[in-house]
């Protein structure tokens, strides 16, 4: 008989009454495939495999990550409170030791959402990975987390999200930005000041298949993890670099994305984009799951695998194999020196955000303070072209006691400032979160 060598847990939820619109790839279809596909291949009667009702999160789930402006209900609707609380039900199952490893089979997707969060961006709205980290750290006490991100688009949001903690290894393997969405994603963007060499970025070139893929993670995303030591791994599971992706440029396979699971071994995995929604996602996916329980992946194959797939170039070999060289240097032989400011000194930074699904701009103006002994104390001062100003303060949970004096600093003058529409103070050391204007 057939078993999973490794017990996975399976969360669905297709979001029936959520797209971007009705003729749009991000709509509910993109998983019901992937439901036919699971049953017609018998997957959940595999002994060793098991599936998970969804349970929605709460609004206390998304303030342990977001600022949302100007307020939770406005950003998220109840879909995506159940594809969060997807996650969480993913995140419980593995950490409760029912299973040694689950996929969240859910939508809407996440990995495009910041911290401050004033509408939708590449289809996201909350970050549900994030959502699920935070929650883990806070019920179960996990404090070393690393998150793989293999969508084809760079994980801006969750890049951003963790931008400057140095207990998150953030690996994202993208289309180059400079030929997709969200066009970010290369080897400087390193972390912020007290997380140097915690932020990794591999941009491939277009029609990476394969070969580069698999010879990417083995040459540095592995060693990476294995010098980070993470207590968990989570794999953000996008699969729109496969070959028949309508708005990507990649060559990977549905056996490929398997190969690559069978060797990262995630913990949890959450699903992100991918839009070939008949051709490719349910076959992906099948791919992915067997992967994680451990099953033989050598039958797993699309319908238009022979017709459509064809091996990576040479030159897009060498050019990947060069930039693997450099990145390697980079980040294992000569990895990032720290940031050369004083302790406690305040480090400023400026940058303007595009919304590209609501067509929303934003402006921020951000504050941290560079310390030796935690994250640093956060002031994000941020205004919309919707007209909201917003000022929000983020203690992280390690704070040192120099942190949270500067936090209440912060957090007075904002009070005293009338300019501010909505002021937030989230607070990880205590898992609070006021709404102080």
């Amino acid at each position: 008989m057939i078993r999973a060598k490794r017990k996975t847990g399976l969360v669905f939820f297709p979001a029936f009454d959520w797209a971007i619109s009705p003729t749009h790839p991000e709509r509910e279809e993109r998983l019901l495939y992937t439901q036919d596909q699971v049953m017609e291949e018998g997957l959940l009667d595999v002994p060793g495999i098991r599936e998970y009702r969804v349970r929605p999160a709460k609004y206390s789930d998304l303030q342990r990550v977001h600022f949302c402006v100007p307020d939770e209900p406005s950003m998220a609707t109840e879909s995506h409170l159940i594809s969060a609380g997807g996650c969480l039900v993913a995140a419980d199952a593995v950490m409760k030791k029912e299973v040694e490893s689950a996929f969240a089979l859910v939508r809407p997707p996440g990995h495009h959402a910041m911290k401050v969060v004033h509408g939708n961006r590449g289809f996201c709205n909350i970050n549900i990975e994030a959502v699920m980290v935070e929650y883990i750290r806070d019920v179960y006490g996990v404090k070393k987390i690393a998150i793989v991100d293999t969508d084809c688009h760079h994980g801006d949001g969750t890049q951003d999200v963790y931008w400057h903690d140095p207990n998150v290894l953030f690996i994202s393997m993208h289309q180059d930005g400079r030929t997709l969405y969200p066009g970010s994603g290369f080897a400087e963007e390193n972390g912020g000041a007290n997380a140097r060499g915690t932020t990794i970025n591999i941009p491939l070139p277009p029609r990476t298949g394969e070969k580069g893929f698999l010879y990417a993670l083995e040459e540095l995303v592995m060693p990476l993890l294995e010098k980070f030591e993470p207590e968990l791994v989570i794999n953000s599971a996008g699969q729109d670099n496969h070959f028949d992706d309508p708005i990507t440029h990649m060559n990977f396979s549905a056996k490929g994305y398997a190969e690559l699971n069978a060797r990262l071994k995630p913990d949890l995995a959450v699903l992100e984009g991918g839009y070939s929604v008949e051709k490719a996602l349910p076959y992906v996916n099948v791919g992915i799951i067997m992967a994680m329980a451990g099953m033989d992946t050598s039958t797993v194959k699309e319908p238009g695998y022979d017709k459509h797939y064809a091996p990576q170039a040479p030159d897009i070999t060498d050019y990947i194999t060069n930039l693997m060289g450099t990145l390697k240097d980079q980040f294992l032989i000569n990895p990032p020196a720290p940031h050369p400011a004083k302790n406690g000194e305040i480090i400023t930074t400026s940058k303007r955000i595009f919304y590209d699904t609501d067509m929303i701009n934003e402006n921020q103006d951000e504050r941290l303070v560079r310390c030796r002994d935690c994250a640093g104390a956060l002031a994000i001062d941020s205004h919309s072209s919707k007209g909201n100003k917003m000022m929000g303060v983020h203690i992280p949970k390690d704070a040192c006691p120099m942190c949270q004096k500067m936090a209440e600093k912060w957090v007075n003058e904002a009070l005293d400032n009338k300019k501010f529409h909505h002021i937030f103070l989230q607070d990880r050391t205590k898992c609070t979160y006021e709404v102080l204007r």
